[in-house]
């Protein structure tokens, strides 16, 4: 089987993302994990650019990953014009780094050469000639990144050429090729890689951007063309519209060319891996991501689930679990029966048709109250539970009340805000105050003040996401809101829903449906462990 290498460059490239930034211990950790999942190359930084990257260095120095074969690679650019490779101080940093695997950027464009740069074509051949034999020299691996490749080749395909060949001459291991403004278009990216393979010694590879939303596209076309290596970040972090998403591309390869990514079993923890990484940089991860998102193998339509449900290949191009996902089944105005079954497995209701209506009859009642369980599935649990009578809350609601209090002290305002619930615990009555900022938080502490002691389990209960659409705008302030919450604990992350015209009642709905999931999942937990 024929095997792709996979470079990330997701600390480096990716970081320099809007709103993305990795710390010391954020950078060696994603490194390790990379190289657990059997990812080639790892760039790790710019080591003349920053302390941060300079540290990363020395912490990764010597410490080889012996069963990936994992490779840490320092990022840098070719001498400055009229600089010795020897006196520069770019190619100094890189050789401090101790990395042993030098990935070099170098100008392949005519254009960029002349008017950018602004030297002359041979200064520039001498650049990348000089600068790959010195690194060579002092015994690193250099791979030579040609930045403007193709705007570069449309330019003057001679001169690049020359370019590739000038670094393969001095030694470079591969020359890639990268499509830095991300405007070249699949049948373009083959035709110029099928060209290069046809001229190079060595192996070529592939860098692509996404500004016209073909960087994995590009990516695949260029693989096909002959391309060995491909270049890109996880989840395609990255300036402008981001990098080649190496998710995607991982999973495109493995499962649509059946060819040889990462360590065995690696692919299956791709989404793992782009949580992890969305996590690690504290973004929420967009649910309709391929492969890997929340909605990548989600079914509303009532036609799509029961089709599904007699065999998943009618409406998913691969099974999800190849790349650790799940099959969700959303229920909504749009659902049938099928969804309801679907949804309904666990609860053993399939054979009970009337159940089945009175759930489908309820959840179209609902949604066109506003409500919507696409993003709820712990309402929707709850729900099941209350159609088939199986449900005892564990706790009843006598009353709740928030109070905000706004005072001024000087020239500051501060708005005050208190929580006071009563509630009914195996006939106990329970009252409890709490402040919060906010009256959703107040509220939480409240709830939590009352019910951990009885319920200890609720301290590994965490809110995640609070969010509030207005359903029906064109009644102003007088409009109904609905409230999602998500929440997890040490095993689950689920979402409750909660609908009115006072957005703090709506609030309450869904936050005691999140406690009262939690608790009755705690007890089917500890039944089926019994």
């Amino acid at each position: 089987m024929k095997h792709i290498e996979l470079y990330d460059t997701t600390l480096r490239d990716g970081s320099q993302a809007e709103g993305i930034s990795f710390s010391l211990r954020d950078k060696c950790q994603l490194a390790e994990h990379l190289a657990k999942l059997g990812f080639d190359f790892v760039e790790g930084g710019y080591p003349a650019s920053n302390d941060k990257d300079h540290d990363f260095f020395r912490r990764m120095a010597n410490h080889p990953f012996p069963e990936t074969g994992t490779k840490i690679c320092a990022f840098g650019m070719t001498r400055r014009k009229g600089v010795s490779a020897s006196e520069d101080s770019g190619l100094a940093a890189l050789l401090d780094s101790k990395a042993q695997v030098i990935t070099m950027v170098g100008k392949s464009s005519r254009f960029q050469v002349e008017d950018i740069l602004r030297c002359s074509l041979d200064e520039n051949l001498a650049m990348i000639a000089e600068s790959t034999a010195f690194l060579r020299d002092a015994g690193r691996e250099v791979i030579f990144d040609a930045e403007h490749a193709f705007d570069g080749f449309r330019c003057d395909p001679k001169y690049f050429l020359e370019c590739l060949k000038t670094a393969e001459t001095a030694g470079a291991s591969r020359v890639v090729l990268c499509d830095t403004n991300g405007g070249t278009l699949p049948g373009e990216i083959y035709e110029i890689v099928q060209k290069v393979v046809s001229e190079m010694n060595i192996p070529v590879g592939i860098h692509c951007h996404n500004d016209c939303d073909l960087a994995v596209a590009n990516s695949l076309a260029a693989v096909d063309a002959g391309a060995t290596q491909v270049q890109g970040c996880i989840n395609g972090f990255g300036e402008r519209c981001g990098n080649a998403n190496l998710i995607s591309i991982a999973a495109n390869l493995a499962l649509k060319k059946g060819l040889d990514v990462l360590a065995p079993g690696a692919v299956q923890s791709l989404t793992d891996l782009s949580r992890y990484v969305y996590e690690m940089v504290n973004l929420n991860a967009p649910v309709n991501q391929p492969f890997v998102g929340k909605s990548a193998f989600a079914h509303k339509g009532g036609m799509h689930v029961s089709a599904v449900n007699r065999d998943s290949r009618s409406y998913e191009h691969i099974d999800p679990a190849e790349v650790g996902n799940e099959r969700r089944i959303l229920v909504s105005e749009l659902s049938g029966r099928s969804n309801i079954v679907a949804m309904a497995k666990k609860h053993h209701i399939e054979n009970d048709p009337q159940l089945l209506e009175r759930i489908l009859e309820d959840v179209v009642a609902r949604e066109s109250m506003g409500y919507s369980y696409e993003a709820a599935d712990g309402s929707f649990d709850l729900l099941v539970k209350k159609c088939s009578g199986s449900i005892r809350s564990h706790f009843d609601v006598i009353k709740y009340h928030v109070n905000m209090t706004g005072r001024n002290k000087g020239d500051e305002s501060r708005i005050y805000t208190e929580a006071i619930v009563k509630l009914v615990v195996n006939g106990e009555t329970l009252y409890e105050v709490a402040d919060g900022d906010g009256p959703v938080n107040a509220l939480d502490s409240a709830l939590r003040k009352a019910l951990v002691h009885r319920f200890p389990s609720l301290k590994k209960l965490q809110l995640t996401d609070y969010k509030v659409r207005v359903i029906n705008s064109e009644a102003g302030t007088a409009a109904g809101v609905r409230v999602i919450i998500e929440s997890k604990d040490e095993t689950e992350t689920w979402g409750t829903v909660g609908v009115s015209e006072n957005v703090v009642e709506a609030s309450w709905i869904a936050l005691t449906d999140s406690f009262e999931y939690k608790l009755f999942k705690d007890e089917e937990e500890k039944k089926n462990a019994g």
